[in-house]
C-alpha cells in the first residue's frame, strides 16, 4: 500500500489502518492526530466529546479568502466474517491489492472514513499546496450515533466553507442527505421444559453481501433476519416449532449477512421439516439469484436444548419479525433514483434476563415520513407485547443548489477530469445535518473516492479513485 501514489495519501491511510478505532473507542486514533498536529506545530485543540480540530494557516496570497473546514470521522465499522478471528480493539487491519482494488483480509477495512482521514492529513503535512486557512475537523463516533457532531458546540470552528469527505463515489459531488432514528424493541419471553421426544435443529443464514443500510438499500440485498425468519415462520405454521435460540446482524446501520437459529419439533415431523426447508429455501434462493450469488442456507440436527421458548412467545417473536418492514418504503420525486424513506430490520440478539433485543434503523429525506416509518416499526413491536423506544435521531441535509463551494467544486473537476461530475443526494446519513443545525451559515458539498461493500467484510477502496480524489481536492482548495 505504502507504495501506491500518490504516496502522501496512502502513507497516511496506511498508518491509520494499524491503529484500532471501534466507535466509542477512538482514544488510539484521537491520541494519533493530537501528537501529528502538536509535531507539525499547528494549532491543536480536542473537544469534550473527543473531536479534533488542526488548524493550518494560509498560504501566502490566501490570507483573506474564507477559512475551509476539511471534515472526516475517526471511527470504523467493526465486522468480519465468522471464520475469521480479529480484535478490533487491538489487531491493525490487514490489507491486500487485487487489481485495482485495496481489500482487507476477512474484516471491514475501515475506508470508511479512514481514507477521508488520510486525505486531510496529507493537505495538513503537505507544503506545495495553495489553500486559504484550513481547519479539519476529526469527529468522534460517527457510525453508532453521530456523537462527535451532535456534541460540537457551536464557537469550536470559524470557517464559513465546509468539505466533507464521506462520499463513497468519484465523480460525484453530494449537496443533501437522508436524516435517520433508530425504534429498538424488547420482548420479554418466557420458557419451558422441552417435550420428550423432541428433534433439534439449527437453520443458519450466511454468505449474504449486506452492506450499508442506507447506501445499499435499494440495490435489493437481502437481509438475513427476514430470511432466517421466513424459513422459521413457515415451519411453525405446519408443525410445533418452539425456538431455543436465535442471533441475527450486529449494526443498526448495516443490512444483516448473517443469522441462525437452534429449534425444536416433535421428532414425526422431522422428516416433514427437511421438505418445508427445502421448499422455502428454493424460493429465497430464486428470488434472489440474480442478486445473492453466495447465499448459504443450511440446515443440521443438534443436540436436544433443555428448555425454548413457549409455543406462545415463538408464535409472537416470527410473526413480529415477519410484520415488520424491511426496505425501500418511498422514492424522491425531487431527485429521481434517490431513496427517500426506507427501513432496515437490523439485528435480533437474546439477552440475560429472557429478553429478546431487536434493533431497527430508519432514514427519511423528509422529516415527517422518517418518523412515520419509525411509527410504523414501533406499532408492529408494540402489536406484540414489545416494550420499544426510538433514539435521537438527527436531522437531513437539504440540497443547496446554489451553492459556491458547489459550483467550484463542478469547475474543478471538470477542468481536471473533462467530465462533468453528477450533482447528487445520499440516502446515507452524514454529519452535515447536524453542523448546518449548529453553524446555519455553513456552504457544504461532500466528495470522497470510490468504496463498495461499505459495512460489510467485502469492503474494498478503488485505488485510481484516491488519485483522483486527491487532485481534484486540491484544485478545489486553490479555486477557492
Amino acid at each position: 500500500m505504502r507504495n501506491l501514489e500518490p504516496k502522501i495519501v496512502w502513507n497516511h491511510f496506511y498508518e491509520i489502518t494499524q491503529i484500532p478505532r471501534p466507535s466509542k473507542k477512538e482514544e488510539k486514533i484521537c491520541a494519533y492526530l493530537e501528537e501529528f498536529g502538536k509535531k507539525n506545530n499547528f494549532e491543536t485543540k480536542t473537544d469534550r466529546a473527543g473531536n479534533v480540530l488542526i488548524t493550518k494557516p494560509a498560504t501566502p496570497g490566501y490570507e483573506n479568502h474564507r477559512t475551509v473546514i476539511l471534515q472526516a470521522h475517526m471511527d470504523m465499522v467493526c465486522e468480519k466474517n465468522s471464520d475469521v478471528e480479529f480484535d478490533f480493539e487491538n489487531d491493525p487491519i490487514q490489507t491486500e491489492i487485487r487489481e485495482e482494488w485495496l481489500h482487507a483480509k476477512g474484516t471491514t477495512l475501515g475506508a470508511d472514513n479512514g481514507i477521508g482521514m488520510a486525505l486531510m492529513l496529507a493537505v495538513l503535512s503537505s507544503d506545495d499546496l495553495k489553500h486559504p486557512k484550513i481547519e479539519c475537523l476529526f469527529t468522534t463516533d460517527e457510525e453508532t450515533g453521530l456523537t462527535g457532531a451532535f456534541a460540537l458546540q457551536e464557537n469550536f470552528l470559524t470557517g464559513d466553507i465546509l468539505i466533507n469527505l464521506d462520499s463513497e463515489d468519484d465523480g460525484e459531488i453530494y449537496v443533501g442527505c437522508a436524516g435517520g432514528i433508530d425504534t429498538t424493541a424488547h420482548m420479554r419471553y418466557k420458557t419451558k421444559r422441552t417435550p420428550v421426544g423432541y428433534f433439534a435443529f439449527s437453520v443458519n443464514v450466511s454468505g449474504l453481501l449486506g452492506g450499508h443500510s442506507g447506501d445499499d438499500i435499494e440495490k435489493g440485498h437481502a437481509n438475513a433476519n427476514k430470511v432466517l425468519n421466513r424459513i422459521l415462520w413457515n415451519m411453525r405454521k405446519e408443525m410445533d416449532l418452539r425456538v431455543a435460540k436465535i442471533d441475527g446482524g450486529n449494526l443498526h446501520n448495516a443490512i444483516p449477512r448473517e443469522a441462525s437459529a437452534l429449534a425444536v419439533i416433535p421428532s414425526a415431523d422431522k422428516e416433514k421439516v427437511r421438505v418445508i426447508f427445502n421448499q422455502v429455501a428454493a424460493d429465497i434462493e430464486s428470488e434472489y439469484k440474480d442478486v445473492e450469488t453466495k447465499m448459504r442456507l443450511a440446515l443440521q440436527s443438534e443436540d436436544v436444548p433443555e428448555e425454548t421458548l413457549t409455543k406462545k412467545h415463538t408464535k409472537k417473536l416470527l410473526n413480529a419479525l415477519y410484520a415488520c418492514p424491511h426496505g425501500v418504503k418511498a422514492m424522491s420525486k425531487d431527485m429521481p433514483g434517490l431513496v427517500e424513506t426506507s427501513t432496515n430490520l437490523a439485528s435480533v440478539k437474546m439477552l440475560e434476563g429472557h429478553i429478546i433485543k431487536i434493533v431497527t434503523s430508519q432514514r427519511s429525506s423528509v422529516e415527517t415520513a422518517k418518523y412515520d416509518i419509525a411509527h410504523q416499526v414501533e406499532a408492529v413491536f408494540r402489536l406484540a407485547g414489545c416494550k420499544v423506544s426510538h433514539g435521537d435521531g438527527y436531522p437531513g441535509w437539504k440540497p443547496n443548489l446554489k451553492s459556491n463551494v458547489l459550483k467550484v467544486a463542478e469547475k474543478s473537476y471538470e477542468k481536471l477530469f473533462d467530465q462533468v461530475p453528477k450533482i447528487k443526494a445520499i440516502h446515507a446519513g452524514l454529519e452535515c445535518g447536524l453542523f448546518l443545525k449548529k453553524y446555519p451559515h455553513l456552504d457544504m458539498i461532500s466528495i470522497g473516492p470510490t468504496m463498495r461493500g461499505v459495512h460489510s467484510p467485502d469492503e474494498r477502496l478503488h485505488i485510481p479513485a484516491v488519485g483522483r480524489s486527491w487532485e481534484w481536492l486540491k484544485g478545489i482548495l486553490a479555486d477557492l
